[in-house]
């Protein structure tokens, strides 16, 4: 019987694994630099983490998350996002006794059990920042910035940047029940899913990717007509902000989030490059999220950025990066070999890329593994180098060659290599 991987679930090749090293390397610099600081929560928690942060009526709830009954009778499931996950490790730890200002982010998989399309999967990876104990703009600021920050870092062009206000509970509850009216009026022009949607959960119904949905949803009315004079006020100020910086946006009514936790602030950077799903990074406010969950009542903002996404962003644009070996060693001969792996390992130990074979092959066979590997450079030993004190170093670019002197020979390569 031959296994294959089960849909939706995608392995990460070896071709692969270098765009996804290269994101995360940059985005642990980039938050480095802006006082960030890594966790990792772990994939599986108590369903009811999930159930109560992100909402009961939310399709991800409902529908797509994995879940499952463990030994003892309680309801566990991996977790479909991250932001739950942290406000518990930020209450349970009680980080904010150690700094009220908590920046964090983690990166790792999530997971969704629903249907597969270009750049979304079941398993997918996220990058996640978060800002705890400030309730005011400039923290809105700071996480939209470091978002964009690290899609520049990667290369990716072309992307605009939409921002919304959702408001504060008080002020939402009145758009939420003139948002459900109209939108039962237009019941039948919607499709099932939204039509229950319109009655559980109406403003889930803006991320509708149906074109009929989007074509009533266009008419809706906005939630910046509801909104209160406090909310208005933050959101006219991180406008500024990002004037001051130099950033374009576009204000957009109709960005919403669908996750139950989300107030005022919600922002998307966007590319026209992924069909219907063209959100790059989302992230918004979530500041009763905390005291939901039985944390002190603590504001705080975040995004998530789709990895999948972005890495096929980032394939189409330029061709993969590629790694080979800075040297290859052919040792022939018993004496050699045992000299071959003295230099390799300690060659390693000094960070230099270096391959040999692992079995007594003949030179030819060598230097056609040396070749197939993509090594620049092949260091050719036998007993007649170790006699004479002189090994041969070849540049497989220039297909030229030159004698290299054992005696410091570790010092002599790193010399070429460097």
């Amino acid at each position: 019987m031959q296994f294959s991987s089960i849909k939706g679930f995608k392995d990460i090749l070896p071709s692969e694994a270098l765009t996804w090293q290269r994101l995360q390397e940059e985005a642990r610099r980039i938050f480095r630099y802006s006082g960030f600081q890594e966790m990792m929560p772990p994939l599986l928690e108590m369903t009811e983490l999930f159930s109560r942060s992100i909402g009961e009526e939310t399709d991800i709830v409902s529908k797509e998350m994995y879940t499952f009954t463990d030994s003892k009778g309680r309801s566990m499931s991996l977790r479909p996002e991250a932001t739950a996950s942290l406000v518990r490790a930020y209450i349970q730890h009680r980080l904010y006794e150690q700094n009220p200002i908590q920046k964090l982010f983690t990166i790792g998989p999530m997971f969704r059990h629903e249907r597969p399309q270009k750049g979304r999967f079941r398993q997918f990876h996220q990058i996640d920042a978060e800002i705890f104990g400030d309730p005011g703009p400039r923290s809105d600021l700071e996480i939209i910035v470091l978002g964009m920050s690290l899609i520049e870092a990667v290369g990716l062009t072309g992307l605009s940047l939409q921002i919304n206000s959702l408001g504060c509970p008080k002020c939402r509850s009145g758009f939420r029940n003139e948002l459900r009216g109209y939108l039962l009026g237009r019941k039948e022009e919607l499709c099932a899913d939204c039509r229950r949607r319109a009655e559980t959960n109406p403003l889930r119904v803006f991320d509708c990717k149906v074109e009929t949905c989007k074509t009533v949803v266009s008419g809706a009315p906005s939630i910046l007509d509801f909104i209160d004079k406090d909310c208005r006020i933050h959101f006219q100020a991180l406008q500024e902000d990002l004037q001051v910086l130099g950033v374009s946006f576009t204000v957009n009514h109709m960005l919403v989030r669908g996750l139950d936790y989300y107030n005022r602030t919600t922002f998307e950077i966007q590319t026209n490059r992924l069909g219907a799903q063209n959100a790059v990074l989302g992230g918004g406010r979530y500041d009763g999220l905390s005291k939901q969950l039985g944390g002190p009542d603590h504001p705080a903002i975040g995004f998530a950025l789709g990895m999948e996404r972005l890495v096929a962003l980032l394939e189409e644009q330029a061709q993969p990066e590629t790694h080979s070996p800075d040297i290859f060693i052919v040792g022939l001969g018993a004496l050699a070999e045992k000299k071959v792996l003295q230099w390799v390992y300690e060659l390693r130990r000094q960070g230099i890329w270096v391959e040999m074979d692992y079995s007594s092959k003949g030179l030819k066979a060598q230097m056609k593994r040396a070749d197939r590997m993509g090594a620049s450079r092949v260091l050719i030993v036998g007993e007649d180098e170790i006699g004479s004190g002189k090994a041969v170093l070849r540049n497989m670019n220039t297909k030229t060659q030159d004698e290299v002197s054992l005696e410091n020979l570790l010092q002599n390569l790193r010399k070429v290599i460097v």
